[in-house]
């Protein structure tokens, strides 16, 4: 199934190199998971937009604008002088996208994943990868062609970027955005989604 072998790919190519790189910080350097030189939020909250673009196998031109809500808890800090000093989160999301060209009209849904963050000293810029996993609900038409085949879906989202400190309690988001909506073949045809553009945002630190 389309989905679950893109599910495969996604927990090789984003969340497993995640959690080894925040394991590294117990095993270089002599650093473990401890702030204790690295001053980093323990929570943060989020609001983000993209503007997403349907391509590969999708027959229609979908133009896809998403809404982002989310939730960041601090897991894990990387302390050494590498390229992967840095601090790991977990996050939950909540998404709403109207459709504005396409088939559909609306996705409706949650992701939760992992997002790294890379530290350079004396700079206000953090570069940052995401990835994680989600479901939630499309209003399909089934009875045409090329279209969502139910309801329900899940999802996967990619994101690298660049976060900028403005202070200690706020940060501006920008980055690249991938989106991979599908029912995991529960219809047939399954003809997914899969979506690509550019995403800002704006968090708050605490």
């Amino acid at each position: 199934m389309k989905f679950l072998s893109a599910v495969g790919r996604f927990l090789i190519v984003t969340v497993f190199p995640l959690v080894s790189t925040a394991r590294a910080g117990s095993e270089q350097g002599g650093g473990t998971f401890s702030t204790a030189e690295i001053d980093v939020p323990r929570f943060e909250f989020a609001a983000e937009s993209a503007y997403l673009l349907g391509f590969i196998n999708s027959p229609h031109g979908y133009e896809i604008g998403a809404e982002f809500l989310t939730a960041r808890v601090r897991w894990g800090v990387v302390e050494n002088d590498s390229w992967l000093r840095g601090y790991n989160q977990f996050y939950l999301t909540a998404l709403a996208e109207p459709i504005f060209r396409g088939i559909e009209n609306y996705y409706f849904g949650m992701n939760f994943g992992l997002r790294y963050n890379f530290l350079r000293l004396d700079s206000r810029f953090v570069p940052y990868f995401s990835g994680g996993v989600g479901l939630g609900w499309i209003d399909s038409h089934a009875n045409i062609s090329g279209a969502q085949g139910q309801d329900f879906t899940f999802n996967i989202l990619t994101a690298a970027g660049v976060s900028y400190r403005l202070n200690d309690r706020w940060k501006l988001d920008a980055g690249l955005l991938y989106q991979h909506l599908s029912n995991a073949g529960q219809t047939s045809p399954n003809p997914s989604l899969n979506l690509l553009g550019p995403q800002i945002g704006v968090t708050y630190s605490f």
